[in-house]
């Protein structure tokens, strides 16, 4: 009998525990480390983060639906993983013993990179469900008392569709309550052009946001480098396309929300042969760790390479199409060492993004992800919002009932008329 630990409980982590269950069967021991039993559905932290949803909306209590698959939960989190023992240090100094591990950890926020950025700065965050619910206090202050809003991703950041997102949700929260006329609106990037994504664009994004932006009255800043934020205002540095400081900035604010860059957990962080410097799993087109064969990754926590080179540092975001990519290869591969086979799964790394923008929104699909593509569509609409709301409830429902399946993934891939939501290649 085989024991498989999965490290994380995030979107990538609970369907990993659910599909390898699937692919196992009842045979083999599944166990999931968390730091805690909640699951909350990150997509909708944007909405928590101006009252359109409540925490309670989007968590789910994984006890129930993990034994219900036997599956066993461990909410004591990890302190270390110690590859060379093939065991996972959890808090309290108990060695958990593995066969195969899968990490899927997700990112830590790397807010202390910028001195004030952050929750225990003076910047609001959306990417943990407790801050969102933290910015909701804040934009409650916001709409009691309006002021200039500064929102975007600084230097190293990966994930710019939040951002986006939650720059037009804003805007229509404040359009609601008839106080954006007194709210001047900053996007504040590090990507050398709206759009860019950390993908060179997909499609015409940089046509479309661009367009949008100008339409809802919002300015903006590229190739932007945070250097402070202090009470009320942030210190940017605005680069050139040759890298040198092109102009700087001083911007107020009465409320701000940035995307920090990510970095790898500190249980893996600066262990040889598994991470970069960065702390990002290092992993080969089956997903597994060139060093240590018997751990793979998933999620966030994969280090990918970025898309070129740009005159302030742009990460490449990971969708939670591409995880659940990830998911599925990695449980095929898993299934195939315990049957004595060798792995032989690639997922596809293809970027697939609803972007809410709280009446309309952008959706755009990337296959591959990299530069030159076979899929490369972005467009806007309605359709958008009502997609991401569809997108939740479905999820939320799958976490619940325990369900590996993706059929609302591959339902929503042939609405926008590609084949599939992920493709496996056998060699």
């Amino acid at each position: 009998m085989a024991h498989v630990v999965v490290l994380g409980a995030g979107l990538g982590g609970t369907i990993m525990a659910y599909e390898l269950r699937e692919r196992l069967g009842p045979d083999h021991e599944i166990t999931v480390v968390s730091k805690g039993s909640s699951y909350s559905f990150v997509p909708s932290n944007p909405w928590v983060a101006v009252g359109w949803r409540s925490r309670a909306d989007i968590e789910v209590d994984l006890a129930g639906p993990l034994a219900r698959r036997n599956i066993r939960l461990r909410p004591e989190g990890a302190l270390r993983v110690h590859p060379e023992e093939n065991s996972v240090e959890l808090a309290g100094s108990e060695r958990l013993r593995y066969d195969y591990l899968v990490i899927a950890t997700g990112p830590e926020l790397a807010f202390d990179e910028i001195e004030g950025l952050g929750p225990e700065g003076h910047t609001q965050s959306i990417c943990e469900v407790a801050h969102a619910v933290r910015a909701k206090g804040a934009f409650d202050t916001l709409v009691a008392t309006p002021g200039p809003v500064v929102i975007g991703a600084v230097q190293g950041a990966s994930c710019f569709g939040p951002a986006y997102e939650f720059t037009f949700i804003v805007d229509t929260a404040l359009r609601r309550a008839k106080v954006r006329d007194r709210v001047p609106m900053t996007f504040v990037t590090s990507e050398p052009y709206i759009g860019h994504l950390g993908l060179d664009g997909v499609g015409d994004t940089k046509g479309l946001l661009e367009s949008e932006m100008r339409s809802h009255h919002i300015k903006w800043i590229t190739n932007a480098r945070v250097t402070s934020v202090e009470a009320g205002v942030m210190h940017i540095e605005e680069l050139g396309e040759d890298g040198a400081v092109k102009k700087t900035h001083a911007l107020p604010f009465a409320f701000s929300m940035m995307l920090p860059a990510f970095r790898g957990v500190e249980a893996v962080r600066g262990i040889d042969g598994l991470t970069n410097p960065r702390g990002f799993i290092l992993v080969d087109k089956h997903q597994r760790n060139p060093a240590f064969a018997n751990i793979f990754a998933i999620g966030v926590g994969v280090a990918i390479p970025p898309i070129g080179p740009t005159p302030v540092p742009v990460g490449v975001p990971k969708t939670g199409f591409m995880i659940e990519s990830m998911v599925t290869a990695t449980a095929l591969n898993i299934a195939a060492l315990v049957a004595g086979r060798e792995p032989h799964e690639v997922a596809s790394w293809n970027a697939i993004c609803l972007a809410d923008f709280g009446d309309s929104g952008v959706a755009f699909v990337a296959q591959p992800q990299i530069p030159p593509r076979n899929v490369n569509w972005a467009a806007s609409g309605k359709w958008v919002h009502y997609a991401k709301v569809g997108f939740e409830k479905y999820f939320l429902h799958k976490v619940r009932s325990g369900k590996a399946e993706p059929f609302y993934e591959n339902l929503m891939m042939r609405a926008l008329g590609i084949d599939k939501v992920k493709e496996t290649h056998t060699e």
